[in-house]
């Protein structure tokens, strides 16, 4: 599949813009050179947007707003950790936003689509990222790979997503789950080798949430 320009498009929204919004939500600033990438992942994001469909939310503030900002909170909320799988990744949320305000973290963003996959192949290209990209199913993946940390978002199934996401974490590893007060009880229940550090309140989400588990080493 071609990708389109990287030229850009009119209207689009300016890293200034974007240092701003992360200013009104009271997270930590941002370095301006993860500021210009994700000014042109959102760049990206909306040129691809009209062949895949990969977000519904168009107007290009609004993912600021509504996507970019609970994803970059959530990369401030990571503990310290070397690798990061993003389970069902789409449009990259939040294992881009990730990888670009944690360099330090290599991230694998597993998305079985094609056309998803291909896009967040050339994302990485173009914003340069220490990110690669899985283009299959989870369960395929190597016997016995493991990661540090795996996040979950916005996944169909997400409770049995959940469950398959956790055999990627390693003993001591981190599951950074994105949920919501109604989804919050089942997400745990279906986790009982997780010890549930802390929730975060997603800002701007009344009933949003990131919870945070590590999983139990076996003794």
């Amino acid at each position: 599949m071609g990708a389109p320009s990287d030229s850009g498009v009119g209207g689009r929204v300016t890293a200034t813009e974007i240092e701003r919004a992360v200013a009104s939500a009271g997270l930590n600033p941002l370095q301006r050179e993860a500021l210009d990438q994700l000014a042109r992942y959102l760049d990206l994001l909306l040129r691809w947007n009209a062949r895949l469909n990969l977000t519904a939310v168009r107007e290009p503030m609004q993912i600021v707003e509504r996507h970019f900002i609970e994803c970059i909170q959530c990369a401030q909320a990571l503990p310290e950790v070397g690798t990061l799988l993003d389970f069902g990744s789409g449009a990259g949320l939040p294992g881009i936003p990730i990888a670009i305000v944690r360099p330090e973290i290599s991230v694998t963003l597993a998305e079985s689509q094609g056309k998803k996959a291909a896009f967040l192949r050339e994302a990485t290209r173009v914003l340069g990222l220490n990110a690669g990209v899985f283009d299959q199913r989870i369960e395929k993946m190597t016997d016995g790979r493991t990661f540090d940390a795996v996040t979950l978002r916005a996944v169909d199934r997400m409770v049995e997503a959940a469950g398959t996401g956790f055999t990627k974490v390693r003993p001591g590893g981190w599951m950074i789950l994105f949920a919501t007060v109604q989804t919050e009880g089942a997400l745990k229940a279906g986790l009982p080798g997780l010890h549930w550090d802390r929730q975060v309140c997603l800002v701007g989400l009344e009933k949003g949430m990131l919870l945070l588990g590590q999983r139990i080493c076996s003794t």
